[in-house]
């Protein structure tokens, strides 16, 4: 799923210097200070035992919070400050409630002044000070004395306020008026969970899991698009009777060639790839002149003719004909309504649009050379400056997040149109590119100097890097979490449900310094409650479904924490087992998504036939000799056959296609609420989409839609492959 960072070229900046101490033992005063600021210091690992995070790992990955620990000295100072943080401030940076549940919020003020507390209704949503007169709620103090404390040689008292139980759900501002002065902070209300449509709570739906960029057609240019998507959700409805379609990550990447091919390391988690826009269905290609409609077809013939090839798809190549045509497009009139609409557009996505656009104008600008310090954030003089040069391109960006936003909207409605329960679920990746759009943009709210990966597993033993820089979560708290929201906003329009790659990072990641091996990193905590009750809002007023990648290590009651917000888990078929053997369908969570398999693994075809283990031997990534990996891959297949043998769901001697849809049968008995079906189990395909572990070793992210042998398969003939309609047949059967 992760992958290396790619090519783009980085800015400058000044990164974190780590020291290292002399010794592995931890000092208890920096073992405080690290609990202070949520760094564990300690993990279990993968075989149970429990691991020590080296000080020197405690240390940078403190600093990389701005808490200075790299000596004896700086310690202690960092602990004194941290004991009263909390006081210092008038009021939380932001508070986070559950609707109906009983909440305070502490107010600190000198010690026996009198403090008045308000709520103004929606005072915290973008548009709130635009808005003269807002409703205001006042709040009750409650007799709770709370010893009060000198801080910075002022006596400060705790004063306890009651939240009311009935605000509305959303983004309000907290006011607070002492002694002449007024504080205020965010306040957000949440729901209690998020509920499934009443469709999906009636019993199990199963749809579509896709890797939209290998699903071609005739039509599309050389990759599959969002005009494909629209197509595939009606097919899979009316001559399948699936009920949501499930695409990959379709955010942003570099506006200039090479394109990092992963769909999980985005330069932006909020803005679409705009590679993914069908040229021709732009209302205004139409009017084009007969001159500029011979430009688009001159872009598209050769990229068209690619649909065919078997090889790895070719993002770059499409991207320069699209870019190419999407220029010609762009330069077209447009009627009255449809620039209101952009302009509308423009508006409603505020100032993070505008930093997007302008972030990819500068990135064409400088073609490849190295950014300059005076352009490393986009409130600098000189970005404003070269914005203003570059007017045309931040205004084409602009318009290309249009026209991709108006076409994934356009393959939701087709897709509900079509009778789907859900339609469209779109993925959410767990970062973005260390060099990119948003690390750009939110570069405040980011931590420099660690990267986001994991430990040690039986599988990846060296732990893992994915490059990606993590959210500073006490940045995040002092800005309201607005980038945050912002980001949701935007990936939950026009979506039935969102997918959250890896939702344990919403309680915890693994940063790693820069420099170390992933091995060496540590825990850093996020404040949970506020991350999943902020996505469960944001979903509830989108109406969407939420489904969290809750697989690796965790603690037990996050799937619990999860399951009582309403958020679906994720059930592989592969990993359910008890005692060696595969769960019991009966025995699968209701709140979950259930598969076969995952897009890190290989199709159900190729697993069966033990085709990963001769991958991984050909890439060099076995640490066992091939023929024990090979054994046990052999006996984990047997397993499973047995186990469906005995559910009476094979026969002797089952065919591959015999055992794919018997697998599919077992979790269609499962009461999980989703049922995952991936496309290239459908059709038989065996080449694996990601095999993690490798970068340029192996086509990842590239491998274009195929039958078992390998030939592409279209999508205009999709719904004719017999196994696909094989599968299908079995799984509406089994209901």
């Amino acid at each position: 799923m992760r992958c290396a960072a790619g090519p783009l070229v980085r800015w400058q900046y000044r990164p974190v210097t780590q020291e290292t101490t002399p010794t592995d033992d931890v000092p208890a005063d920096l073992r405080e200070l690290a609990h202070l600021h949520g760094v564990r210091t300690e993990f279990h690992g993968f075989d149970g035992t429990v691991q020590q995070v080296r000080a020197s790992t405690l240390v940078a990955v403190l600093e990389a919070l701005g808490v200075q620990a790299a000596s004896p000295q700086q310690v202690s100072l960092s602990l004194a400050l941290a004991r009263d943080e909390e006081w210092r401030h008038v009021l939380p940076p932001t508070l986070v409630v559950r609707q109906g549940a009983p909440s305070t919020v502490p107010v600190h003020v000198s010690h026996g002044a009198e403090a008045h507390v308000w709520v103004e209704i929606d005072g915290a949503e973008p548009h709130a000070l635009a808005r003269a007169r807002r409703e205001r709620r006042d709040l009750r103090q409650l007799e709770t004395f709370v010893e009060p404390r000198t801080v910075d040689g002022r006596r400060v008292g705790r004063a306890t306020f009651e939240v009311p139980t009935d605000l509305p759900l959303g983004w309000h501002s907290l006011h607070v008026s002492s002694e002449g002065s007024e504080a205020r902070s965010t306040l957000v209300v949440t729901p209690q969970r998020l509920t499934l449509p009443p469709a999906v709570e009636d019993g199990q739906v199963w749809g579509l899991l896709v890797q939209l960029y290998s699903v071609r057609s005739r039509t599309s240019w050389g990759l599959g698009d969002l005009a494909d998507l629209a197509d595939v959700a009606w097919l899979a409805a009316h001559r399948g009777g699936a009920d949501f379609v499930a695409v990959n990550p379709l955010n942003a990447a570099e506006p200039v060639t090479p394109m990092t091919p992963s769909p999980y390391l985005p330069t932006s988690r909020r803005f679409l790839n705009p590679v993914y826009v069908r040229v021709e269905d732009i209302p205004e290609t139409a009017y084009l002149s007969a001159a500029d409609r011979s430009l688009v077809e001159w872009a598209a013939e050769p990229v068209r003719a690619m649909a065919t090839d078997p090889g790895p798809i070719d993002r770059d190549a499409v991207w320069e004909a699209k870019r190419a045509a999407l220029e010609v497009v762009f330069t077209a009139p447009r009627r009255a309504a449809r620039q209101a609409a952009f302009e509308a557009f423009v508006a409603e996505q505020g100032p993070g649009l505008r930093d997007f656009a302008t972030w990819c104008a500068i990135t064409e600008h400088l073609a490849g050379q190295e950014w300059p310090a005076e352009l490393s954030s986009p409130d600098s003089p000189a970005v404003a400056a070269l914005r203003e040069q570059l007017a045309e391109r931040v205004e084409f960006h602009c318009w290309l997040q249009w026209v991709a936003d108006e076409q994934k909207s356009t393959a939701q409605r087709i897709a509900c149109e079509a009778g789907m329960k859900i339609g469209v679920m779109h993925d959410l990746a767990v970062g973005v590119h260390p060099y990119g759009a948003d690390a750009w943009a939110n570069g405040a709210y980011l931590a420099r100097g660690v990267e986001v990966g994991a430990p040690p597993d039986m599988y990846n033993q060296q732990g893992q890097n994915w490059s990606q820089p993590p959210w500073n979560p006490r940045a995040l708290e002092r800005a309201g979490y607005a980038p945050y929201r912002d980001m949701l906003r935007t990936v939950l329009r026009h979506a039935g449900a969102l997918r959250v790659d890896h939702v344990l990072g919403l309680f915890r990641l693994w940063w790693i310094p820069g420099g170390s091996r992933a091995s060496a990193g540590a825990y850093v905590t996020y404040d949970h409650e506020a991350l999943v009750g902020i996505l469960c809002l944001e979903a509830h007023r989108a109406g969407a479904v939420v489904v969290g990648e809750d697989l690796g290590v965790f603690e037990p009651w996050v799937r619990d924490y999860l399951a009582d917000r309403g958020i679906l888990g994720t059930s592989v078929l592969w990993f359910e087992q008890e005692e060696g053997r595969p769960l019991p369908p009966e025995r699968y969570r209701h709140l979950t998504m259930a598969s076969v398999g995952t897009h890190d693994m290989p199709p159900a075809a190729g697993y069966l036939a033990g085709e990963h283990v001769d991958l991984r031997e050909r890439l060099g990534l076995l640490t066992e000799p091939a023929a024990v990996v090979r054994q046990r891959a052999r006996t984990e297949r047997d397993t499973y056959v047995q186990a469906l043998t005995e559910r009476g769901l094979l026969g002797e001697d089952p065919s591959e296609r015999e055992v794919v849809e018997a697998m599919h049968r077992y979790l269609r008995a499962a009461p999980a609420a989703l049922l995952g079906v991936q496309l290239v189990d459908a059709v038989g395909e065996r080449r694996s989409q990601n095999q993690p572990g490798t970068d340029q070793e192996y086509p990842n992210w590239k491998v274009p839609l195929g039958d078992s042998n390998g030939t592409p398969i279209l999508l205009e003939d999709l719904f004719e492959s017999q196994r696909l309609r094989s599968l299908v047949a079995a799984l509406n059967a089994s209901r």
